[in-house]
């Protein structure tokens, strides 16, 4: 992926593996294909995918789950599935995709076949640690306007908290098109940016840990969301200021922002709170540093850093929901898969049950 392009998620529901996970994900995914206009032939295919995935979840995976979720450009819409489990992992994908190969008590048409109706369709497993598979579906004459793959160079992943079904976790991406002007908003303190912000097209991404979990923290991820979207600042602290001013009355949270700048080969970073931001390479991992404080109620100055974009990298932000301790080492090829499929292996890497997660990748704009 080397062109800027990002679509807009709305996750849906998360399924988690049980007898009638199934029969739910599937009149779910049918229900939702149809609601953003797919025809009716195309919305079974959905629902067939769907079914094969949930039920290959359900028979063999050990804590297994499913999200469904909306993907929107402009003015079209899809829907995607992304399934993470913790095992037993694949020792051969190439051959689980074969043709005629399925799993004892699914529908008999195969991961092949699933591949095949998907528009967009991608697999990392590792023996032993689990599978990550994400799926888009797309209206026929949609695929054929976009010209190809519609892609992304961003996607990301949140769960709630057991026994929850909000999340207080929440993340967003957008384009910045470029200007001739410097796209800082407001004062930077001097030493914080070593130079001035590319002037050139850009990803601005964002992630929100709403402080505690259930109702009143996702009010907070999602007012951190809307600012982000409606602000008009470019530069991560202009940005986080707009955050800030958002949050007040809610309970706040922690939260990063992140520039990356493929022209000029660089990210600029701006955090507060417990955000974890890790700039991965082939053959590094850089940590990126956030302020203690509370957006939204206590937020003290602000300081932007600036490290180089390395070829074949991606950046990972996540919330704490997640602990830090994961290793790419531990998940051989994560670098070579999309972003989805990169969040959903560190989501079941290092995941935990007893708080919210959220986890964004950027990578393929660089």
């Amino acid at each position: 992926m080397t062109s800027l392009g990002v679509l807009d998620c709305e996750d849906i529901a998360w399924f988690r593996a049980d007898p009638e996970m199934p029969s739910a994900a599937r009149g779910a995914a049918a229900t939702l294909a149809r609601r953003i206009g797919l025809e009716g032939y195309r919305a079974s295919e959905v629902a067939l995918a769907v079914t094969e995935a949930a039920t290959n979840l359900q028979r063999h995976a050990t804590d297994g789950a499913l999200l469904l979720r909306v993907l929107r450009t402009p003015d079209r819409a899809g829907v995607e599935f992304v399934t993470v489990d913790t095992g037993p992992g694949m020792a051969d994908v190439e051959a689980a995709l074969a043709d005629g190969t399925s799993t004892a008590g699914t529908l008999g048409i195969g991961l092949g076949a699933v591949a095949r109706l998907a528009d967009v369709f991608d697999i990392h497993s590792v023996p032993g640690r689990g599978t990550v598979i994400a799926a888009q579906f797309w209206a026929r004459e949609a695929m054929a306007e976009m010209a190809g793959e519609p892609t992304s160079v961003a996607s990301g992943l949140t769960r709630p908290i057991s026994g929850e079904t909000t999340c207080g976790d929440a993340w967003a991406v957008r384009v910045d098109p470029g200007t001739d002007h410097d796209p800082r908003s407001g004062a930077v303190p001097s030493g914080s940016v070593p130079s001035a912000s590319s002037p050139e097209p850009a990803i601005l991404v964002m992630l929100c840990d709403g402080l505690g979990h259930g109702p009143m923290a996702a009010l907070a991820g999602e007012a951190a969301v809307t600012a982000f979207r409606r602000s008009t600042a470019r530069h991560p602290e202009g940005l986080l200021r707009d955050i800030h001013t958002a949050l007040r009355g809610t309970r706040g949270g922690a939260v990063a922002v992140a520039r990356v700048e493929p022209s000029a080969q660089r990210l600029l970073y701006c955090g507060i709170g417990n955000v974890s931001g890790v700039l991965l390479g082939p053959d590094s991992r850089n940590g990126l540093l956030s302020a203690p404080g509370i957006v939204g109620q206590q937020m003290r100055s602000l300081r932007t850093f600036e490290l180089p974009l390395k070829p074949g990298g991606a950046l990972v932000m996540h919330s704490d929901g997640l602990t830090e301790r994961w290793k790419a080492d531990d998940v051989p090829g994560l670098l070579r898969h999309t972003p989805a499929v990169m969040a959903g292996q560190l989501l079941r890497e290092a995941g935990v049950r007893r708080d919210d997660a959220g986890i964004v990748v950027v990578k393929g704009a660089w």
